[in-house]
């Protein structure tokens, strides 16, 4: 499949190329902001590049591509801009070229926004609900505290936890569940929240 990685030079998209680079299934379109990112990107595995702005227009993107994984953000700098609108705009885009399957990343608590992060979880929310909406086929991965620490390869997943408490999760981990959600028929048309936990994530994905 050709896959677009939506925010590939951010940290967990990184490693979304790297992963997708080791796995040889599928060729890899890392979408980026600047061109000078690129040749960082080609070292890490991804096969083709794409320059585009998720604050600009993107309409040209998605075609050819058979999937999409957003894993793109703005750090807390363009909730709506970037974590909202640039997540409904790749929505649309992917749907105007029929893309097969979007997978989004998303985050552990948009379904009760509060907090400090209030602001960013109600973005993230609207993003969710605009790909629910649009018809196509759809994974949303809700995480827990995205932490740095090496990879387990172990997961667990739910519709909804009662609570992720301080759990953290790999970045690793996430990226590689978004990575498998490609080849997974189970996850499709599902939205879940994933923690660290006992399962290897195969398996998790499709005990789902």
């Amino acid at each position: 499949m050709n896959v677009l990685i939506a925010g590939a030079h951010g940290t967990t998209g990184k490693q979304i190329i790297e992963i997708l680079a080791r796995s040889g299934k599928h060729t890899s379109y890392a979408m980026i902001r600047k061109e000078e990112q690129a040749d960082e990107l080609k070292k890490l595995g991804a096969n083709h590049v794409v320059i585009a702005d998720l604050e600009g227009d993107i309409s040209e993107t998605a075609k050819d591509m058979d999937a999409v994984i957003f894993a793109a953000g703005s750090k807390g700098k363009n909730v709506v801009g970037v974590d909202q609108k640039g997540a409904e705009k790749l929505v649309d885009a992917a749907k105007a070229a029929g893309v097969k399957h979007y997978i989004m990343l998303s985050a552990y608590g948009v379904d009760n926004p509060r907090g400090e992060l209030k602001e960013y979880l109600e973005a993230k929310a609207k993003a969710d609900q605009y790909l629910l909406d649009s018809g196509l086929t759809y994974t949303i991965v809700r995480p827990g505290h995205l932490g740095n620490d090496a990879p387990t390869g172990n997961v667990k997943t739910a519709e909804h936890f009662s609570s992720a408490g301080e759990s953290k999760i790999p970045r690793a981990d996430v990226a590689d569940v978004l990575v498998q959600s490609l080849d997974v028929a189970n996850v499709r048309n599902k939205t879940f929240e994933l923690l660290t936990g006992d399962t290897p994530i195969a398996n998790a994905l499709n005990q789902l």
